[in-house]
Protein backbone atom coordinates (compact mmCIF):
# COMPACT_ATOMS: atom_id res chain seq x y z
CA UNK A 1 0.00 0.00 0.00
CA UNK A 2 1.58 3.72 -0.95
CA UNK A 3 2.45 5.81 1.24
CA UNK A 4 -0.42 8.14 0.97
CA UNK A 5 -2.88 5.15 0.95
CA UNK A 6 -1.29 4.01 4.66
CA UNK A 7 -1.63 7.78 6.07
CA UNK A 8 -5.50 7.73 4.54
CA UNK A 9 -6.55 4.21 5.91
CA UNK A 10 -4.23 4.46 9.14
CA UNK A 11 -6.92 4.79 11.62
CA UNK A 12 -9.01 1.54 10.72
CA UNK A 13 -6.33 -0.63 9.39
CA UNK A 14 -4.63 -0.59 13.22
CA UNK A 15 -7.74 -2.32 13.80
CA UNK A 16 -7.37 -6.32 14.29
CA UNK A 17 -10.28 -6.52 12.85
CA UNK A 18 -9.14 -5.01 9.64
CA UNK A 19 -5.68 -4.46 8.78
CA UNK A 20 -4.15 -4.71 5.71
CA UNK A 21 -5.94 -7.92 4.29
CA UNK A 22 -9.55 -6.21 5.25
CA UNK A 23 -8.63 -2.95 3.65
CA UNK A 24 -7.92 -4.85 0.43
CA UNK A 25 -11.89 -6.59 0.70
CA UNK A 26 -12.90 -3.17 1.27
CA UNK A 27 -10.67 -2.23 -1.88
CA UNK A 28 -12.22 -5.45 -4.17
CA UNK A 29 -15.71 -4.78 -3.10
CA UNK A 30 -18.40 -4.16 -5.48
CA UNK A 31 -21.36 -2.73 -3.60
CA UNK A 32 -24.62 -1.41 -4.78
CA UNK A 33 -26.55 1.68 -2.82
CA UNK A 34 -30.19 2.66 -4.07
CA UNK A 35 -30.93 6.19 -3.00
CA UNK A 36 -29.04 9.53 -2.83
CA UNK A 37 -31.05 11.18 -0.50
CA UNK A 38 -30.96 11.27 3.61
CA UNK A 39 -29.90 7.88 4.03
CA UNK A 40 -27.69 7.42 1.39
CA UNK A 41 -25.38 10.26 1.85
CA UNK A 42 -23.80 9.44 5.16
CA UNK A 43 -23.47 5.76 3.64
CA UNK A 44 -21.81 6.72 0.80
CA UNK A 45 -19.68 8.93 2.44
CA UNK A 46 -18.58 6.46 5.15
CA UNK A 47 -18.25 3.85 2.63
CA UNK A 48 -16.16 5.79 0.16
CA UNK A 49 -14.14 7.27 2.91
CA UNK A 50 -13.31 3.41 3.90
CA UNK A 51 -11.74 2.90 0.69
CA UNK A 52 -14.91 0.77 -0.84
CA UNK A 53 -13.41 -0.33 -4.11
CA UNK A 54 -16.77 0.81 -6.68
CA UNK A 55 -20.14 1.73 -5.41
CA UNK A 56 -23.24 1.95 -8.17
CA UNK A 57 -25.62 4.54 -6.83
CA UNK A 58 -29.09 4.66 -8.22
CA UNK A 59 -31.49 7.35 -7.67
CA UNK A 60 -33.73 9.73 -9.94
CA UNK A 61 -34.29 12.64 -8.23
CA UNK A 62 -32.63 16.14 -8.22
CA UNK A 63 -31.38 18.05 -5.51
CA UNK A 64 -33.68 20.49 -3.47
CA UNK A 65 -33.36 23.06 -1.10
CA UNK A 66 -36.12 21.18 1.08
CA UNK A 67 -33.10 18.34 1.03
CA UNK A 68 -30.36 20.11 2.30
CA UNK A 69 -30.76 19.69 5.89
CA UNK A 70 -30.67 16.22 6.01
CA UNK A 71 -28.34 15.51 2.82
CA UNK A 72 -25.86 18.53 3.65
CA UNK A 73 -23.65 17.68 0.71
CA UNK A 74 -25.69 19.17 -2.20
CA UNK A 75 -25.42 22.79 -0.93
CA UNK A 76 -23.63 23.47 -4.71
CA UNK A 77 -25.41 21.15 -6.56
CA UNK A 78 -29.29 22.26 -6.07
CA UNK A 79 -30.88 21.15 -10.08
CA UNK A 80 -28.87 18.74 -10.08
CA UNK A 81 -29.80 14.54 -10.15
CA UNK A 82 -28.88 13.80 -7.11
CA UNK A 83 -26.74 10.64 -8.21
CA UNK A 84 -24.20 12.32 -10.18
CA UNK A 85 -24.05 15.31 -7.63
CA UNK A 86 -22.67 12.67 -4.92
CA UNK A 87 -20.39 10.80 -7.47
CA UNK A 88 -18.39 14.69 -7.76
CA UNK A 89 -18.26 14.87 -3.87
CA UNK A 90 -17.22 11.47 -3.34
CA UNK A 91 -14.71 11.76 -6.15
CA UNK A 92 -13.36 14.67 -3.62
CA UNK A 93 -13.16 12.37 -0.41
CA UNK A 94 -11.56 9.75 -1.89
CA UNK A 95 -10.36 8.95 -5.36
CA UNK A 96 -10.05 5.72 -4.10
CA UNK A 97 -13.37 4.66 -4.57
CA UNK A 98 -15.37 4.61 -8.17
CA UNK A 99 -18.75 6.11 -7.36
CA UNK A 100 -20.88 4.98 -10.69
CA UNK A 101 -24.45 6.90 -10.92
CA UNK A 102 -27.14 5.88 -12.70
CA UNK A 103 -30.18 8.27 -12.75
CA UNK A 104 -32.85 6.25 -13.28
CA UNK A 105 -35.53 4.80 -10.06
CA UNK A 106 -35.14 1.20 -9.53
CA UNK A 107 -38.17 -1.14 -9.99
CA UNK A 108 -38.12 -4.94 -9.91
CA UNK A 109 -37.36 -4.75 -13.76
CA UNK A 110 -33.53 -3.36 -13.04
CA UNK A 111 -33.55 -5.17 -10.06
CA UNK A 112 -31.82 -8.09 -11.07
CA UNK A 113 -29.43 -7.48 -13.33
CA UNK A 114 -28.07 -4.58 -10.35
CA UNK A 115 -28.38 -6.92 -7.61
CA UNK A 116 -26.38 -9.90 -9.61
CA UNK A 117 -23.69 -7.38 -10.40
CA UNK A 118 -23.25 -6.04 -6.37
CA UNK A 119 -21.18 -8.04 -3.73
CA UNK A 120 -23.62 -6.16 -1.21
CA UNK A 121 -26.50 -4.10 -1.75
CA UNK A 122 -27.67 -1.25 0.92
CA UNK A 123 -31.32 0.11 0.08
CA UNK A 124 -31.51 3.56 0.87
CA UNK A 125 -34.11 4.45 -0.79
CA UNK A 126 -36.97 4.63 1.67
CA UNK A 127 -39.86 3.36 -0.52
CA UNK A 128 -41.30 0.15 0.64
CA UNK A 129 -42.32 -0.99 -3.07
CA UNK A 130 -38.07 -0.60 -3.61
CA UNK A 131 -37.74 -2.62 -0.36
CA UNK A 132 -39.63 -5.51 -0.94
CA UNK A 133 -38.37 -5.13 -5.01
CA UNK A 134 -34.80 -5.26 -3.88
CA UNK A 135 -35.18 -8.03 -0.86
CA UNK A 136 -36.71 -10.29 -3.67
CA UNK A 137 -33.75 -9.93 -5.92
CA UNK A 138 -31.22 -10.37 -3.26
CA UNK A 139 -32.73 -13.27 -1.73
CA UNK A 140 -32.86 -15.22 -5.56
CA UNK A 141 -29.12 -13.66 -5.91
CA UNK A 142 -28.20 -14.69 -2.31
CA UNK A 143 -26.76 -11.43 -1.97
CA UNK A 144 -26.79 -9.62 1.49
CA UNK A 145 -29.12 -6.79 1.67
CA UNK A 146 -28.57 -3.96 4.66
CA UNK A 147 -31.80 -1.95 4.60
CA UNK A 148 -33.34 0.89 6.62
CA UNK A 149 -36.21 3.23 6.74
CA UNK A 150 -36.15 7.05 8.97
CA UNK A 151 -39.28 8.96 9.40
CA UNK A 152 -39.66 11.79 12.23
CA UNK A 153 -37.37 10.93 15.09
CA UNK A 154 -37.32 6.62 14.60
CA UNK A 155 -35.36 4.43 12.08
CA UNK A 156 -34.21 1.21 12.04
CA UNK A 157 -31.68 -0.37 10.02
CA UNK A 158 -31.35 -4.54 9.18
CA UNK A 159 -29.44 -6.97 7.74
CA UNK A 160 -31.55 -9.54 5.41
CA UNK A 161 -30.87 -12.07 2.73
CA UNK A 162 -27.39 -13.38 1.57
CA UNK A 163 -28.05 -16.41 4.14
CA UNK A 164 -30.32 -14.39 6.54
CA UNK A 165 -34.07 -14.25 6.02
CA UNK A 166 -35.96 -11.55 3.96
CA UNK A 167 -37.49 -8.52 4.45
CA UNK A 168 -40.48 -10.20 3.49
CA UNK A 169 -40.05 -12.98 6.42
CA UNK A 170 -39.92 -9.80 8.75
CA UNK A 171 -42.28 -7.64 7.60
CA UNK A 172 -44.48 -9.76 5.71
CA UNK A 173 -47.33 -7.16 5.15
CA UNK A 174 -47.28 -3.82 4.88
CA UNK A 175 -48.56 -0.78 7.66
CA UNK A 176 -52.18 0.51 7.34
CA UNK A 177 -50.47 3.62 6.73
CA UNK A 178 -47.13 5.07 5.77
CA UNK A 179 -45.48 8.34 6.04
CA UNK A 180 -42.99 10.32 4.00
CA UNK A 181 -40.10 12.92 4.78
CA UNK A 182 -42.72 15.03 2.58
CA UNK A 183 -46.07 14.91 4.94
CA UNK A 184 -44.38 13.74 8.25
CA UNK A 185 -41.51 14.72 8.32
CA UNK A 186 -37.59 14.28 9.58
CA UNK A 187 -35.00 15.32 11.79
CA UNK A 188 -31.85 15.07 9.97
CA UNK A 189 -29.75 13.77 12.35
CA UNK A 190 -31.65 10.66 12.78
CA UNK A 191 -31.20 10.76 9.12
CA UNK A 192 -27.29 10.36 9.99
CA UNK A 193 -27.70 8.25 12.83
CA UNK A 194 -29.44 5.68 10.96
CA UNK A 195 -27.58 5.93 7.94
CA UNK A 196 -24.19 5.49 9.78
CA UNK A 197 -25.39 2.55 11.06
CA UNK A 198 -26.08 1.21 7.70
CA UNK A 199 -22.39 1.42 6.62
CA UNK A 200 -21.07 0.07 9.81
CA UNK A 201 -23.41 -2.97 9.51
CA UNK A 202 -21.93 -3.11 5.32
CA UNK A 203 -18.42 -2.99 6.32
CA UNK A 204 -18.97 -5.55 8.88
CA UNK A 205 -20.96 -8.00 5.94
CA UNK A 206 -17.74 -6.45 3.85
CA UNK A 207 -15.50 -7.73 6.25
CA UNK A 208 -16.90 -10.70 7.84
CA UNK A 209 -16.89 -9.47 11.38
CA UNK A 210 -18.87 -12.08 13.69
CA UNK A 211 -21.41 -11.46 14.81
CA UNK A 212 -22.54 -10.97 11.53
CA UNK A 213 -25.03 -7.84 10.98
CA UNK A 214 -27.21 -10.49 8.72
CA UNK A 215 -30.49 -11.49 10.42
CA UNK A 216 -30.24 -8.78 12.61
CA UNK A 217 -32.60 -5.61 13.52
CA UNK A 218 -31.75 -2.47 15.22
CA UNK A 219 -34.28 0.43 16.09
CA UNK A 220 -33.77 3.81 17.21
CA UNK A 221 -36.83 5.60 19.05
CA UNK A 222 -35.00 9.01 19.37
CA UNK A 223 -31.90 8.38 21.35
CA UNK A 224 -33.74 4.79 22.32
CA UNK A 225 -32.04 1.98 21.00
CA UNK A 226 -33.58 -1.50 20.64
CA UNK A 227 -32.06 -4.36 18.61
CA UNK A 228 -32.98 -8.31 17.93
CA UNK A 229 -32.37 -10.69 15.96
CA UNK A 230 -34.34 -12.95 13.74
CA UNK A 231 -32.15 -15.46 12.16
CA UNK A 232 -35.10 -17.88 12.24
CA UNK A 233 -37.92 -16.19 10.72
CA UNK A 234 -39.32 -18.30 7.92
CA UNK A 235 -40.01 -17.45 4.62
CA UNK A 236 -43.78 -16.81 3.77
CA UNK A 237 -45.19 -18.88 0.83
CA UNK A 238 -47.04 -16.40 -0.60
CA UNK A 239 -47.21 -12.27 -0.92
CA UNK A 240 -47.79 -9.73 -3.16
CA UNK A 241 -45.01 -8.93 -5.51
CA UNK A 242 -44.29 -6.06 -6.97
CA UNK A 243 -43.59 -5.48 -11.06
CA UNK A 244 -42.44 -2.68 -13.11
CA UNK A 245 -44.99 -0.67 -15.35
CA UNK A 246 -42.70 -2.39 -18.77
CA UNK A 247 -43.27 -5.87 -17.30
CA UNK A 248 -47.02 -5.51 -17.48
CA UNK A 249 -48.96 -7.99 -20.75
CA UNK A 250 -51.42 -6.98 -23.21
CA UNK A 251 -54.12 -9.34 -20.90
CA UNK A 252 -53.98 -7.94 -17.74
CA UNK A 253 -56.59 -6.57 -16.11
CA UNK A 254 -55.06 -3.00 -14.96
CA UNK A 255 -56.54 -1.05 -12.35
CA UNK A 256 -55.09 2.81 -11.60
CA UNK A 257 -55.53 3.84 -7.92
CA UNK A 258 -55.02 7.18 -8.20
CA UNK A 259 -57.20 9.82 -8.27
CA UNK A 260 -57.67 12.23 -11.34
CA UNK A 261 -55.87 15.02 -9.37
CA UNK A 262 -52.79 13.02 -8.86
CA UNK A 263 -52.50 11.91 -12.76
CA UNK A 264 -55.41 12.78 -14.87
CA UNK A 265 -54.26 10.10 -17.48
CA UNK A 266 -54.11 6.26 -16.59
CA UNK A 267 -50.85 4.79 -16.37
CA UNK A 268 -51.84 2.69 -19.16
CA UNK A 269 -54.76 3.18 -21.60
CA UNK A 270 -57.19 0.65 -20.57
CA UNK A 271 -56.50 0.78 -17.32
CA UNK A 272 -59.68 0.92 -14.85
CA UNK A 273 -60.21 4.20 -12.40
CA UNK A 274 -60.96 2.87 -9.03
CA UNK A 275 -63.71 0.31 -9.93
CA UNK A 276 -66.56 -0.78 -7.92
CA UNK A 277 -65.85 -4.46 -8.53
CA UNK A 278 -63.34 -6.66 -10.53
CA UNK A 279 -64.38 -9.47 -12.66
CA UNK A 280 -61.16 -11.16 -14.20
CA UNK A 281 -61.19 -14.04 -16.82
CA UNK A 282 -59.82 -17.19 -15.55
CA UNK A 283 -56.35 -16.99 -15.94
CA UNK A 284 -55.77 -12.94 -16.23
CA UNK A 285 -53.81 -11.45 -14.01
CA UNK A 286 -55.10 -8.49 -12.40
CA UNK A 287 -52.17 -5.58 -11.70
CA UNK A 288 -53.04 -2.88 -8.66
CA UNK A 289 -51.22 0.78 -9.37
CA UNK A 290 -51.03 3.23 -6.90
CA UNK A 291 -48.05 5.94 -6.11
CA UNK A 292 -46.41 4.16 -3.29
CA UNK A 293 -47.65 0.50 -3.75
CA UNK A 294 -49.63 1.13 -0.74
CA UNK A 295 -52.99 1.42 -1.84
CA UNK A 296 -52.40 -1.40 -4.40
CA UNK A 297 -50.98 -3.54 -1.93
CA UNK A 298 -54.24 -2.73 0.24
CA UNK A 299 -56.54 -3.91 -2.81
CA UNK A 300 -54.88 -6.54 -3.48
CA UNK A 301 -55.61 -7.77 -0.11
CA UNK A 302 -59.60 -7.37 -0.78
CA UNK A 303 -59.21 -9.10 -3.86
CA UNK A 304 -57.47 -12.08 -2.47
CA UNK A 305 -60.18 -12.58 0.44
CA UNK A 306 -62.60 -13.88 -2.58
CA UNK A 307 -60.24 -14.62 -5.50
CA UNK A 308 -57.08 -16.70 -5.94
CA UNK A 309 -55.76 -15.86 -8.76
CA UNK A 310 -52.55 -13.51 -10.06
CA UNK A 311 -51.92 -10.37 -8.70
CA UNK A 312 -49.16 -7.92 -9.12
CA UNK A 313 -48.67 -4.45 -8.14
CA UNK A 314 -46.99 -1.69 -9.21
CA UNK A 315 -45.66 1.74 -7.30
CA UNK A 316 -45.84 4.42 -10.25
CA UNK A 317 -44.22 7.17 -8.15
CA UNK A 318 -44.57 10.58 -8.52
CA UNK A 319 -46.08 12.24 -11.59
CA UNK A 320 -43.67 14.01 -13.66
Amino acid sequence: MAGGRRMRYARQTVLPQIGTEGQARLAAAQVLVVGAGALGVPVLQYLTGAGVGCITLVDPDRAEISNLHRQPIYGRHLGTPKAQAAAVEMAVLNPDTTVMPLVARLDPANAPDLVARADLVLDCADSFAATYALSDACLAANRPLIAASVLGTQGFAGGFCGGAPSFRAVFPDLPAQAGTCATAGVMGPMAGLIGALQAQMAMAVLLGLRPTPLGQMIRFDGLRPASFRFDGAPEPETGHRFIAASQMRPDDLAVDLRGPEESPLPFVPHALRQPDRLHPAEGQRVVFACRSGLRAWTAADRLRRDWPGEIALIALGDAP
